[in-house]
């Protein structure tokens, strides 16, 4: 990955948290870390998504359990 790639992406990355965090939903520590490593090219944007969603998956069963 070219240097003015992982800039584009890391650019992109602070104005989604700052977006985010304009509409009231910070992004959570986990999602940064994931979103640094897609910056820096260790990840692609699937895995990304992938590991976002079974994180929230996995938080939204210990709730409904918690809730249960």
């Amino acid at each position: 990955m070219t240097v003015a790639a992982k800039y584009r992406r890391d650019q992109a990355v602070k104005l989604a948290d700052a977006l985010n965090a304009i509409e009231g939903v910070p992004a959570s520590d986990y999602a940064r870390t994931l979103s640094a490593c897609w910056a820096r090219g260790e990840l692609t944007g699937e895995q990304m998504k992938k590991a976002l969603l079974a994180s929230h998956r996995k938080l939204a069963e210990q709730e409904h359990r918690r809730h249960a």
